[in-house]
């Protein structure tokens, strides 16, 4: 892959930074391969943990034979396993993503790409998908530090066009995706629909949510004047306005109320909520809020 769309989304001094971070799961879950991960469960592995009394149907081979012929009883060796992760990230690829500079989608797409960097060279699981996919189109199962290239292919296929509702696109993520783990649903939750039914999906998978609305500079602080007809990307519905300060004013008291109410919506199901400004630098994003976040360490 040329260099250019390398550095479009993972430049080297970012990749620098993610090197030294790890995804972080608040919930212990069972993986099907060895990863770096250490697990509160007990396994085979080459690290030690404790004893126990042989029991019928323990592997012959974890038995301790020099305990065996000290003390003529039949004990277990335990060691610490190590586990991988399920991470997936669910991108919200609809017009509105399209808007801003950079686009929201790009800023999402770099986002994406951090941390599904982290996940590849950590052992980790990575499936990135969007939420206009089918039910049965599962994203591909990325894993080790050589799917890099597969996974930036994977994000600069998506584009902005993808017209299903919120709730309809995170409902086919689940129905698609079983496993356990971490999901990253990055939107900038701009449904006539609303979100609520969309968010109440992944509370369902009883996995780690982390819910990162994505909004641009021009619509946190729009710098607009005079009679405008605004067209909706999404389903060309038309309204005629005249900008003045006291409708800017109620614009953003708008948006604050909806910001805090998407935030205390997750808080009260143990979800995660983070409202990202597309003019944030992706890596303070990682180092700084989601370290705090309990995301990445």
């Amino acid at each position: 892959m040329p260099t250019a769309d390398l550095s479009a989304l993972l430049d080297p001094p970012l990749m620098s930074q993610l090197e030294r971070m790890e995804l972080v799961s608040r919930k212990i879950f069972r993986g099907r391969m060895k990863g770096e991960r250490r697990s509160k469960k007990k396994g085979q592995s080459v690290e030690f943990a404790d004893y126990r009394n042989y029991v019928a149907g323990d592997d012959l081979r974890s038995l301790d034979w020099n305990l065996y012929a000290r003390l003529d009883k039949l004990i277990v060796k335990l060691f610490l396993e190590e586990e991988d992760l399920h991470f997936y990230t669910l991108i919200d690829a609809s017009p509105s993503m399209g808007f801003g500079s950079p686009t929201k989608l790009q800023y999402a797409k770099q986002l994406a790409a951090a941390l599904g960097f982290i996940g590849l060279i950590r052992s980790d699981r990575v499936v990135i998908e969007s939420l206009g996919q089918g039910v049965h189109q599962r994203g591909p199962v990325l894993r080790g530090r050589r799917s890099v290239w597969r996974m930036l292919d994977v994000l600069n296929s998506i584009e902005p066009n993808e017209t299903v509702s919120l709730a309809e696109g995170v409902k086919r993520f689940c129905l698609r995706n079983q496993g356990k783990g971490i999901v990253v649903l990055i939107t900038d939750l701009m449904d006539k629909e609303g979100y609520e039914a969309a968010l109440r999906y992944l509370v369902a998978r009883r996995v780690d949510v982390y819910v990162m609305q994505v909004l641009s500079q021009e619509e946190i602080d729009p710098d607009v004047k005079g009679d405008l007809k605004l067209v909706d990307c999404e389903d060309d519905d038309i309204a005629e306005i005249t900008v003045s300060a006291p409708l800017l004013a109620r614009y953003k008291k708008t948006l604050d109320s909806f910001t805090r109410g998407a935030q205390e919506f997750c808080s009260r199901r143990g979800m995660n909520y983070l409202l990202a400004n597309n003019q944030l630098p992706v890596k303070d994003l990682m180092s700084n809020y989601l370290r705090r976040r309990g995301l990445v360490r």
